[in-house]
C-alpha cells in the first residue's frame, strides 16, 4: 500500500464506516487478551487516537508482542463504527505490519504522567506525547494565521537579515558571529582590540534582536510590511519567561500613528485568539482539561473585550494607590515588571491594557518624542498570566529629533547613516511593534514556561538536540 492510499487519523474520523482503510502511526497503547487487542494509535494529525481491533482468531499474541508504546505500525483493516465509549469509529485490523519496534524497558515515553523538566530532556521525543502534539499543531496554526492576516490587510512579507552590524535595541546584549579561529584572534597593531579586517565581513557582526529598523526602510517604500523570523538575544536570564532564540513578528506601517498602530495591533491579536479557538479546538479543549480551567474562557474573555487604553504615568498612579506591597517598588521613571502588569491586567482592569506615553529614559531612541519633552508615544499590550505581550510605538519621524536623542545617549551611529537617510529623504508618520511569537502561545497553549512552546529551547547553558 502506498503513501497516497492512506488517509489520516483526522481525515478517517470525518469518514464513514465501511471502507478498506490505511492507518500508520505510533502505537500510544496496547491491551486486551488472546481473545482480542486494542491498539491505540496516533500519527500526529489530532490529539485522538485511532482504536486499532486485533482478533485473536487473527491476530496471536505471539505477534503482536513487538507492539509496544512507541512502536511504529501500519494497519490495513476495515473503518467500521465503534461500539465502545470515545470514538465513532474503529479499525478492524486485517494485516500489521510494524516499522519500528520500541523497547518498552528503554522508551521513555511509557503511559504515565510525566514533568515538564523530564519532557525537556528528551526533546527529541517529547512531540510524540499528546501534550506536545498539542502545543505544536497550534504552533503551526499560529504561523500560518499570522501570515493569513496579514495578507488579507494588505501588507507585504519582509525578510530581513539574520547577520547585522547594528543593536536595534541599544542593549549589546547580541551573538557575536565570525568565521575567525577564536584560538588565534588578530588583534590591531596596538594590541587593545580585534582586528575585524580579516573576518568574513571584514566587520563585526551579529545575531539580529530585532528586524525592525530594516523593517521600517520597507514600511517607508512599500507602506505596509510584516517580518516573521527568529531572533536572538544573548540575555543572560534562566526565566520561564526568556529565550536566547525566539521568534517575532514585527509589522512596519506608513502613515500610521499611535493610535492606529494601538488599533492594528488589538485588532491582530484578536483575530489570532480567535483563529486559535476555533481551528484547534480538540487541541485546546486537552490543554483546558489538563493544564489549565481557565484556558478557553481567558481566551474568549480577550477576544469578546475591548482593550483598556492608560498612560504610563495614569498606571504609575494606579499601583501606588493599590496598597499592594510590590517585590520591585514603583514610581513615575521606573520601568514596569511583570508583576506591576499582571496587577492592572489581572486585577484593576480585569481585562487586557495597552500602555502608552512612557518615560523617554526608559525606551529606545526610535521612538517618537511628545511635545511634553519628557515621554515618548510607546505602546505595550498586556495579557493576562503573560504581562506585556507586544510592545511598539510610533517612530520617530524627525532627523533633528533623532539625532539630538542619539547624542544624549552617546550613541555610535557609524553603522544605522543607511537608517537616518530615511529620515532625510522623504520622511513620514510610520509606527510598527512587535510580537513575540512564543509569548503569544503561552497565552493560547496555557502552558507556564516558554520552553514548552518552541521545539528546541535555547536558554543559557543549553543549546540541546
Amino acid at each position: 500500500m502506498g503513501e497516497f492510499t492512506r488517509k489520516s487519523i483526522k481525515e478517517l474520523f470525518s469518514q464513514a464506516p465501511g471502507s478498506k482503510v490505511v492507518v500508520k502511526g505510533w502505537v500510544r497503547t496496547k491491551r486486551g487478551n488472546k481473545n482480542v487487542s486494542f491498539i491505540a494509535l496516533n500519527d500526529g494529525s489530532t490529539i485522538k487516537n485511532m482504536q486499532i481491533v486485533c482478533d485473536g482468531a487473527k491476530f496471536s499474541e505471539d505477534s503482536l508482542k513487538d507492539v509496544t508504546t512507541g512502536a511504529c505500525l501500519c494497519v490495513t483493516g476495515e473503518l467500521v463504527e465503534s461500539m465502545g465509549k470515545g470514538q465513532s469509529v474503529e479499525v478492524q485490523a486485517s494485516e500489521i505490519e510494524i516499522y519500528g519496534t520500541a523497547d518498552p524497558n528503554s522508551y521513555p515515553l511509557q503511559k504515565k504522567g510525566h514533568s515538564m523538566e523530564f519532557l525537556r530532556e528528551i526533546a527529541h521525543l517529547r512531540m510524540r506525547s499528546n501534550t506536545f502534539g498539542c502545543v505544536f499543531r497550534i504552533r503551526n496554526a499560529m504561523a500560518f494565521a499570522i501570515h493569513k492576516y496579514f495578507n488579507e490587510h494588505g501588507f507585504f512579507y519582509l525578510h530581513t537579515p539574520l547577520i547585522t552590524e547594528s543593536d536595534c535595541e541599544g542593549a549589546g546584549e547580541m551573538f557575536q558571529v565570525t568565521t575567525m579561529d577564536l584560538k588565534n584572534i588578530p588583534l590591531t597593531e596596538d594590541g587593545k582590540e580585534v582586528d575585524f579586517s580579516s573576518d568574513f565581513f571584514g566587520k563585526q557582526t551579529a545575531l539580529t534582536v530585532s528586524g525592525q529598523l530594516e523593517g521600517e526602510l520597507g514600511a517607508t517604500s512599500l507602506g505596509k510590511i510584516y517580518t516573521f523570523g527568529p531572533t536572538f538575544r544573548a540575555e543572560n536570564s534562566n526565566t520561564p519567561r526568556h529565550l536566547a532564540e525566539f521568534w517575532m513578528i514585527e509589522p512596519e506601517m506608513a502613515f500610521y500613528d499611535i493610535t492606529d498602530n494601538m488599533e492594528l495591533a488589538e485588532d491582530f491579536i484578536k483575530y489570532l485568539v480567535r483563529y486559535a479557538l476555533e481551528n484547534c479546538k480538540d487541541d485546546l479543549q486537552f490543554l483546558n482539561d489538563m493544564f489549565d480551567k481557565e484556558l478557553i474562557s481567558r481566551m474568549e474573555g480577550v477576544v469578546n473585550t475591548k482593550f483598556e487604553r492608560v498612560t504610563y504615568t495614569q498606571a504609575i498612579e494606579l499601583l501606588t494607590q493599590s496598597g499592594k506591597k510590590f517585590e520591585f517598588p514603583v514610581h513615575w521613571g521606573t520601568d514596569l515588571q511583570s508583576e506591576h502588569e499582571r496587577y492592572l491586567v489581572e486585577e484593576y482592569f480585569k481585562k487586557p491594557v495597552i500602555l502608552t506615553d512612557f518615560p523617554k529614559d526608559i525606551k529606545a531612541f526610535y521612538m517618537k518624542q511628545n511635545d511634553d519633552g519628557k515621554t515618548v508615544r510607546g505602546m505595550d499590550v498586556l495579557f493576562p498570566k503573560i504581562g506585556e505581550i507586544i510592545g511598539g510605538s510610533e517612530r520617530e519621524s524627525s532627523l533633528e529629533k533623532i539625532n539630538k536623542r542619539i547624542a544624549e545617549l552617546n550613541m555610535d551611529t557609524t553603522n544605522l547613516w543607511w537608517y537616518l537617510d530615511t529620515r532625510k529623504y522623504g520622511t513620514c508618520p510610520h509606527s510598527g511593534f512587535g510580537l513575540g511569537f512564543e509569548r503569544l502561545l503561552l497565552f493560547v497553549t496555557g502552558m507556564q514556561n516558554i520552553r514548552d512552546v518552541i521545539p528546541f529551547p535555547r536558554t543559557p547553558k543549553n543549546a540541546e538536540f
